[in-house]
């Protein structure tokens, strides 16, 4: 069975992707390209940003998050993941301090943060920003905003950390971080001027080989950098009975792309809390801290100290790739299509993994990396069989049928080096 958000197998009416602006702007195999080989802007200006100020912010951040705030600096950020009862993700995103009792957030989080504030408690406040935010990543990337910024005024910027810079006459912050596994910043501003910023990075970037990247090959340097993605690798965990009240909040601020679970694939869960999933089995197990209480700790202390599935990378095998392309043109039913480089229309499409008949993982963010030459996703899966070179079996399709088994092998996650916390003296 697949389930939306009114629990309905049915397709969706926009395409979620949509959000990163135009499908392609050169091409998604020269785009893809950009983060190994030169540079790109991406623009996640869509992301929501909440201000979360005041004397009790801090304790309102740890008591909602798997995170430790008890060291905090000024100008550093930290992905924040909030979980449910159970230790399942409800939502993440990338909080900044930018002063004593000043935070802002990005993403979906900020919503649940708000939500706990209404109950009370509290002495503190949210306020929604209107931000740009741009990703400059790839090999170049640092060069390219040194030509704008002056040169090495980047340089000493540590990971996670932000730096304000002056760009096209305007004041704005940079946050290093490596989303694609390479050197990256994202530079954040109010979105008045987030144009003329955007046309002096691709202005400098032009010497340094800069692309925009489109929205065909966004989620692949996700995959091979193994970022897992709401929507796309998990559902996140409002769906049940205790979360009504929320889901209702949180539906009525999402527009139609954002909706939260579209879900397609072999994998034939009979109830939505078998696509959730848990900062440990997501990889982000290093971001949970037991120094404090938060909403789903007791679930998640036993599974850190043992875990029962970790994420990995597959590699799709080729041979049996082609035949999916095949069944195109034979007679009689085919598999369903394979979409290039990934599926654009906002599914979640979960592929049951065996190993010798037995369900043993969930593959998601199937994707064709032009880069490596290889079909790829991630996977969720039992710990026992999740050896680097463990053959194993993706089942293609739906559950009602025809599937194709593929063979599949286990390879890190992530796939690609990553290069995201390089010295930036030696780039």
């Amino acid at each position: 069975m697949t389930f939306t958000v009114a629990g309905m197998r049915t397709p969706p009416t926009t395409y979620a992707w949509s959000r990163f602006g135009a499908p392609e702007y050169t091409d998604w195999l020269d785009e893809s390209m950009s983060w190994k080989e030169t540079c790109y802007i991406g623009d996640w200006s869509f992301l929501w940003q909440h201000r979360i100020s005041g004397p009790d912010a801090i304790r309102l951040l740890a008591d909602t998050s798997v995170n430790s705030f008890s060291v905090f600096h000024q100008g550093q950020s930290k992905h924040a993941i909030h979980t449910n009862r159970d230790g399942k993700v409800i939502h993440e995103g990338i909080v900044t301090k930018f002063g004593d009792d000043d935070y802002v957030m990005h993403g979906r989080g900020g919503f649940w943060v708000n939500y706990q504030l209404s109950k009370g408690g509290y002495d503190a406040k949210i306020t929604q920003e209107d931000w740009f935010i741009f990703q400059v990543s790839g090999p170049n990337a640092v060069r390219v905003l040194d030509r704008l910024a002056g040169e090495n005024q980047l340089r000493d910027t540590k990971y996670m950390h932000v730096t304000p810079l002056r760009i096209a006459g305007h004041d704005i912050w940079a946050l290093r971080q490596g989303m694609a596994g390479e050197i990256g910043f994202e530079l954040q501003g109010p979105r008045e001027f987030g144009d003329k910023v955007h046309a002096a990075v691709m202005e400098a970037g032009q010497e340094f080989g800069i692309r925009r990247l489109g929205a065909r090959v966004t989620m692949i340097n996700h995959l091979e950098a193994c970022f897992p993605t709401i929507a796309t690798d998990y559902i996140p965990a409002i769906f049940d009975e205790d979360m009504a009240e929320y889901l209702e909040i949180f539906r009525s601020s999402m527009p139609a792309y954002a909706q939260p679970a579209y879900i397609a694939g072999s994998f034939d869960g009979r109830d939505i809390s078998e696509y959730y999933r848990s900062p440990v089995e997501l990889g982000w197990g290093r971001n949970i801290k037991f120094d404090h209480d938060f909403l789903g700790r007791a679930a998640l202390e036993p599974e850190k100290a043992q875990p029962r599935r970790v994420i990995r990378t597959l590699e799709w095998d080729a041979e049996d790739i082609e035949d999916v392309y095949a069944s195109l043109f034979r007679p009689g039913a085919n598999y369903p299509f394979m979409d290039m480089p990934r599926d654009q229309r906002g599914f979640m499409w979960a592929d049951k993994v065996t190993a010798d008949g037995d369900l043993v993982g969930v593959a998601t963010s199937r994707g064709y990396s032009y880069y490596f030459r290889k079909m790829l996703s991630l996977a969720t899966i039992e710990v026992a069989h999740a050896d680097i070179g463990t053959s194993l079996t993706v089942h293609w399709g739906n559950p009602e049928g025809p599937q194709k088994p593929i063979r599949a092998t286990v390879a890190p996650a992530p796939y690609k080096q990553d290069r995201s916390r390089i010295d930036l003296h030696s780039a």
